[in-house]
Order: C-alpha cells, then structure tokens, then sequence
C-alpha cells in the first residue's frame, strides 16, 4: 500500500484514538451511550456533569470495561466554571479535540399557562448552556490552532412543533440551538473547527421504558415512525460518532435527524 493510500485510510477512519472527548451531561441515558461510544472508538471520554458524584462513579464503571474516561464536575448553566474546565483539561490531557453538549432540559406548560421562571429555566439549561459550551471549547482550541468538533443534541422538536402537548419553551430553546450551531460553524470553518447537530426524535430510555412496555403506548409512539420502532441511545450515539470522526471533516453546520424516516414522511 503507498503512503498516499495509508494516510487516506487513515483520513477515512471511524477512529478517535489520541482524541479527547468533552461529553457534557455525559452520564445521562443518550450521554452515557455517546461517552461509552467514542470511549470504545479509542478517544479519552471526559464525562461531565452537575453531580460529581455520577460522572466518577459512571467513568469508573467504562474504566473497568478498559476505557479511558473521566468523571469531572460541571454545572453547565455556571459560565465561569465552563469557561475555567477547558484550561484544567489542558494541563491534564492537552487538548480537547471534540465536544459533546448533551444538556438541556424540558418544563412542560401548555401555551397560556408557561411561566416566566420556567421559560427562563429552559433557556438557561438549553441554549444559553449550549452558546457558552461551545465558546469556551472553541477558545481553547483556536488558541491552541487545533482543529476539532462540536456536536450539539438538539431534538425533533427543534424544528417541529409537538401536537396536544406544552412544549413553547422546549422548542424555542431547542430551536434557538439549531440555528446557533450553525452561526457557530459559520464563525469556527477558518479554523478547521467543524459544528453540527444530532436531533432524535423520541428515544427509549430508562426513563419512558415501563410506559412503553403498555401495548397502546408503544403503538402510539410509532405510529408516524416509518422505520416503525424507536432509537435507541445507540442510535444517536453511533451519528455524534461519525460526526466526530475524521469521516465529517468537510461536514460542518449540519442537523442529523435520528428519527427513523419521520420527517421524512411528515
């Protein structure tokens, strides 16, 4: 094999190793799969997270698998702590080469009863998390002129409104988000910093995996999903993987839809 076939090989990998990974929220049900997913490419998983507690105990249980991942305190919605993560990591790893903002979260009000706190709440843990995310990130690396990529979780509902449901604030926030990642990419390209976003639809977790098992439930659940089934943490992990791989490196300000052909069809 020449040397111009060994390097694009190498260029057309799905591996990470040497990389470091920032995974933020990283040891939720879809952040734990992403940090297990680009540990096992071969990347060093730095998971983070509002409970200190969760992230060590979650990155010592891959640890035990042989991953290399860390667990590390974060409070996303805290601006000088996001901002201070990036240096510390660089003493210890010297770079960050991707990062993974997992965050956000929902309050569920119908249109004429949404509240300023929680409309605030959303933002604040949504897109305002995401922004500051992303320039502390992206500081780091254009200082260090390292290339590198971001990939935000965004949702179906960044682009699609939910029917019978009270979703103003997720959707603006989540919204807000997909519009932003791509003025991020805009602003990073010159640097060889690329921005995407993973949006799944509805994923089954922990978390809705007793109220699926009801027959009726789960029908309802699929019933607009071509594939006719629901992703798996797997799912959305596996697309943060090709985004973070050397196999998007020309791909930047992009949304990759995990919704089994439902916008497709929609």
């Amino acid at each position: 094999m020449s040397i111009q076939n060994v390097e694009s090989h190498h260029q057309h990998s799905f591996s990470l190793h040497g990389k470091v990974a920032l995974v933020v929220g990283g040891y939720g049900a879809i952040g734990a799969a992403i940090s297990e997913t680009l540990a096992t490419a071969g990347a060093m998983s730095i998971v983070a997270g509002r409970s200190g507690d969760r992230a060590r105990a979650f990155a010592a249980e891959l640890n035990d698998k042989g991953l290399s991942v860390q667990g590390v305190e974060l409070d996303a919605c805290d601006v000088a702590a996001v901002r201070r993560l990036p240096s510390s990591l660089k003493h210890q790893y010297g770079s960050i080469d991707i990062l993974v903002n997992c965050v956000g979260i929902n309050k569920e009000q119908p249109l004429l009863e949404v509240t300023e706190d929680a409309f605030d709440q959303v933002y604040h843990g949504t897109l305002r998390a995401g922004m500051f995310l992303g320039q502390a990130v992206a500081a780091h690396q254009v200082a260090a002129e390292k290339r590198g990529s971001h990939i935000h979780i965004l949702s179906l509902r960044s682009s699609l409104g939910f029917r019978d449901r009270g979703y103003s604030a997720f959707c603006a926030a989540k919204g807000g988000l997909a519009i932003l990642l791509k003025q991020h990419a805009t602003e990073l390209a010159p640097y060889g910093i690329t921005v995407n976003g993973v949006a799944p639809g509805v994923v089954r977790t922990h978390k809705n995996d007793k109220a699926l098992e009801d027959t009726a439930t789960f029908q309802e659940a699929i019933t607009d999903i071509p594939l006719r089934c629901l992703a798996t943490p797997s799912d959305v992990a596996g697309a943060v993987h090709f985004f973070a791989s050397s196999l998007a490196r020309f791909v930047t300000g992009q949304i990759l839809y995990v919704d089994g052909g439902l916008t497709a069809s929609t």
